[in-house]
């Protein structure tokens, strides 16, 4: 009788068949959402990881869909890097975030944006870290991706759609594109097969979670400058 062969990630967790979803040792966040977890590996949001959201524009709809993981982060703050508006509290209450919960990091330059967004990743006080980023170099990914693994901080970048063509060391990147009822995903990357049909995410109405004409109270501790949050963060 001839024994098997031990399957690929017994040999090495970084192994699996491409027929297959890897099977990952690392944590992870239930989505939510059963379709769109059974298509994840180990079921859910990878933790100390970057994860891609590519999206046409910011808000279509992705803090509606990682709703459910924000809630998971429990009393630990989530930190906004770079949000295209201001955080609205009536939205994020109905999500079951405060404003004191969120931390808000504003910088004037790309560079100060991925600074703060590693030392809150090597900090690891954070449940989740949301970075709405235009542009980053194949390098400044890199650095993310290592500081998170250090982390036990679910970490997703919020990127143009036009990015899918450029290479990415996530290890989960996801396209969300606005439908009539929620999102419509393509998976562009996982650790496992092609997937060549979308799914279908229902997303449930919510109030403003993100606006212009949202305001923070006066000396209010969720907005953080960029490169002065360190203290915030830790503290």
């Amino acid at each position: 009788m001839i024994a098997s062969s031990p399957p690929p990630e017994a040999i090495h967790p970084s192994l699996w068949r491409a027929s297959q979803l890897a099977r990952g040792r690392g944590r992870v966040v239930d989505t939510g959402y059963p379709a769109l977890s059974a298509e994840l590996p180990g079921g859910g949001w990878p933790v100390g990881a970057l994860i891609d959201l590519l999206v046409q524009q910011p808000g279509v709809g992705e803090l509606r869909l990682l709703r459910p993981a924000l809630s998971a982060a429990g009393n630990r703050p989530i930190a906004f890097v770079q949000p295209p508006h201001t955080p609205d509290g009536l939205g994020l209450s109905y999500i079951g975030l405060s404003l004191e919960q969120v931390l808000r990091v504003k910088a004037q330059k790309t560079a100060d944006a991925l600074w703060s967004a590693e030392q809150i990743l090597r900090a690891g006080s954070c449940g989740a870290l949301i970075f709405w980023a235009q542009y980053a170099q194949a390098s400044s990914l890199r650095r993310l991706h290592l500081a998170a693994q250090s982390s036990e901080t679910l970490f997703v970048m919020v990127r143009p759609l036009a990015s899918a063509q450029d290479a990415s060391p996530a290890l989960l990147r996801l396209a969300l594109k606005p439908s009539a009822d929620g999102l419509t995903v393509d998976i562009v990357k996982r650790r496992g097969p092609t997937r060549a049909e979308p799914l279908s995410i229902p997303l449930q109405p919510t109030p403003v979670l993100l606006s212009r004409h949202a305001r923070l109270p006066r000396r209010s501790p969720a907005e953080v400058a960029a490169r002065s949050f360190q203290t915030e963060v830790v503290a």
